[in-house]
């Protein structure tokens, strides 16, 4: 299918600068002089690619692009914008703008940027970046505002980041936009979590080994470095990191050059590396447990990431988001909550942050009744006072950084007993009915709603969701044939 790309500028002049590129591409292109002729002739057809301007009579450039993301989330948007728009462009990535094109542009940039766009436009979903894929990065708190501006503000720069932030606030997709808007975009974004990997193995991760460098070392391997090469590193819980590879990185850092593990040929790295960390570094530094040297080269630019408690005027909006999100991947009709459900919501302290209050939402999208969720329908810790919900980093702040942190907050906001007396009331009314095979139908309920859930929080990965569910792979393939899931 041909591609095509829609260009909106009330300039005649752009519109004919950016035919002419375009055309000398090969390129197919569709011009329209405002935003209100390209929304309407969206009924008709759909582009590849939208190049728009923002400042135009009628609906403008960032309206256009929020009426298109509600529509069309994976269609990418570029905005067009002069310097003194800057600020306001850069603000609208949260709203799903694929890059910012500065005015006056030179036409190859633009050319290749659209050019960018089409082809993550061809991938789509087999890339795995999609907006229903990803998790939000939203937010309309001055806060969070001051880190959009700060992703466009380094669109042009490969300088060293380090993102800091309580769990679950959203590191790691600060550090894939960072990625996604900068030059290095159509690299590599490779991500490691420096905790997650034992001691012994974390060197060869970061590094690569070479054949024979340790037992078990049958062949050579690159490592992320190597991976990552001309793209992005990002190292999350850089504060955890053994003092030994510590040592290593600030070398990497400084000399651009690393070895294999076992290796005598030095490797040159070409990456822009992001870390980030909950810890407080300069105490790590204090304390011994964190080089100094290497603190000062990883915080070049410093962006922190506020916990959701202090955003919580953001929070109807990532709800609205999330349930939709779910209910795209459970294949059924989004949910929404009630005025006073809502309020309920917002009053709470989200110790696990963004990620707490996602894992809350396909919650709701599997166990809640009914379209709209009152208040009533909420686990019971969302149901609390405020001054009795606590504020305090407690241990579901620890279980939201596990990998089964949707299975964790579900236990702990059901509580024992809640979801055990709601399945009691459903199998005393169907035996009351005279039903039969009734353990055989709730089992596989369970199952199917189990399997729904982890591959939602999976991002539809197998491997992981079986592993999180206590399965192996096999069986869960063979559970989604059985319950007739392949296509849902």
């Amino acid at each position: 299918m041909t591609q095509t790309v829609w260009i909106i500028d009330d300039d005649k002049a752009i519109r004919w600068v950016l035919e002419k590129s375009l055309s000398r591409s090969n390129i197919a292109y569709q011009s329209f002089a405002s935003a209100d002729d390209a929304l309407n002739a969206l009924y008709d057809t759909i582009p590849s690619v939208i190049i728009s301007d923002v400042r135009m009579p009628g609906t403008d450039g960032l309206k256009f692009l929020g009426k298109v993301k509600a529509e069309h989330p994976a269609l990418p948007v570029i905005i067009m914008t002069a310097h003194s728009d800057l600020d306001s462009a850069v603000s609208a990535f949260q709203g799903g703008a694929f890059e910012y094109l500065p005015k006056p542009f030179d036409v190859d940039q633009a050319v290749a940027l659209i050019e960018r766009a089409l082809a993550e436009s061809r991938s789509g979903d087999a890339i795995g970046e999609s907006p229903e894929a990803m998790p939000a990065l939203l937010g309309q708190a001055p806060a969070m505002q001051d880190v959009f501006r700060a992703i466009g503000r380094l669109s042009q720069s490969s300088v060293t980041v380090l993102i800091t932030g309580e769990s679950g606030t959203g590191k790691e997709r600060v550090a894939e936009a960072l990625h996604r808007h900068s030059v290095r975009a159509s690299k590599p974004f490779i991500a490691l979590n420096t905790a997650a990997i034992p001691k012994d193995l974390l060197e060869s991760e970061l590094f690569g080994h070479e054949k024979g460098a340790f037992t078990g070392a049958v062949g050579s391997r690159r490592g992320r470095f190597e991976e990552a090469e001309g793209g992005t590193l990002f190292l999350d819980e850089i504060g955890d990191m053994p003092t030994e590879l510590q040592t290593r990185l600030l070398r990497v850092l400084s000399d651009g050059h690393f070895y294999r593990v076992g290796g005598h040929t030095p490797i040159k790295a070409n990456v822009r590396v992001i870390a980030a960390t909950h810890q407080h570094l300069e105490e790590r530094v204090k304390q011994g447990q964190f080089r100094e040297d290497l603190f000062h080269r990883l915080n070049v630019i410093r962006l922190r990431l506020p916990p959701l408690r202090e955003r919580s005027e953001d929070i109807p909006l990532l709800v609205r988001h999330f349930l939709s999100r779910s209910a795209a991947n459970l294949g059924v009709e989004p949910k929404r909550l009630s005025d006073s459900a809502m309020a309920f919501v917002r009053q709470y302290a989200f110790p696990g942050n963004v990620r707490q209050l996602e894992n809350l939402c396909q919650w709701i999208t599997v166990m809640a009744p009914g379209q709209t969720v009152e208040s009533a329908d909420l686990p019971p810790e969302f149901r609390l006072p405020p001054d009795t919900v606590a504020t305090g980093h407690s241990h579901e702040t620890d279980a939201s950084t596990q990998p089964a942190s949707a299975h964790a907050h579900t236990a702990a906001a059901l509580g024992d007993g809640d979801w055990l007396q709601l399945l009691a009331r459903e199998v005393s009314q169907r035996l009351a009915a005279g039903e039969t095979g009734i353990i055989d139908d709730l089992t596989a309920r369970f199952e199917s709603t189990c399997i729904k859930s982890g591959l939602a929080h999976t991002g539809g990965r197998k491997v992981e969701a079986a592993q999180l569910l206590g399965w192996g792979r096999n069986t869960l393939t063979r559970k989604i044939q059985e319950l007739g899931l392949e296509h849902e």
